[in-house]
C-alpha cells in the first residue's frame, strides 16, 4: 500500500502523485484535464446570457420595459470546475475504497481548493494531512516535494 497520495489541482488539471513515505520521490499515477476549463464560454455554452430589450421582445409594444437579466445560479465557468472537482473527488474515493493510500496530501489554487473540500467523501475529508492553498501543478514531482516539505515543517 502507498503511505500517500499527494493531489497537485487548479480547476483545468488535476495531478495524482504517490509516495511511499516523505523520503521517497514522487511517482506520477494520474493527470486529468478539464478541457471544458481551457475553452471559452462561448464554445461550451449555447444559450445566451445576458440583457433582453424590448427591441428584441417579441411582446414589444413600442414602450420601453425594464431590462431583465438571467444570473444564473453558477457561471458556466463555475459549473465546469464543480464538476472537474466531483470527478477529482471521485478518483480519490476509488482511490481510498480499494486500499491505494492512507493519507492525502491536497495542494491546489485557493479556488479550485474549496470547491474539493465541498465534494470530498466524509471518509477522505478524516485522511487529508495537509492543505495548501497553491497552485502547484506545473511543477515537478521533486519541485512538489520540497514544497511539501516546506509547508510540513512551517504547521
Amino acid at each position: 500500500m502507498t503511505a500517500a497520495w499527494i493531489v497537485s489541482a487548479n480547476a483545468s488539471r488535476a495531478r495524482f502523485f504517490s509516495q511511499g513515505n516523505s523520503a521517497e520521490r514522487l511517482e506520477e499515477i494520474n493527470d486529468m484535464v478539464n478541457t471544458a476549463a481551457r475553452l471559452r464560454t462561448v464554445e461550451t455554452e449555447t444559450d445566451d446570457i445576458g440583457l433582453r430589450s424590448a427591441s428584441k421582445s417579441r411582446h414589444s409594444v413600442g414602450a420601453a420595459t425594464p431590462q431583465s437579466g438571467y444570473q444564473p445560479n453558477q457561471t458556466p465557468a463555475e459549473h465546469q470546475t464543480e464538476l472537474f472537482a466531483r470527478n477529482v473527488a471521485d478518483f480519490l474515493l476509488q482511490g481510498y475504497q480499494e486500499g491505494r493510500f492512507q493519507q492525502i496530501v491536497l495542494a491546489a489554487s485557493p479556488e479550485f481548493l474549496g470547491v474539493l473540500r465541498k465534494l470530498l467523501d466524509q471518509r477522505l475529508a478524516s485522511v487529508v494531512s495537509l492543505e495548501i492553498n497553491k497552485d502547484y501543478t506545473q511543477f515537478s514531482g521533486e519541485q512538489l516535494r520540497e514544497q511539501i516539505a516546506a509547508h510540513q515543517t512551517k504547521g
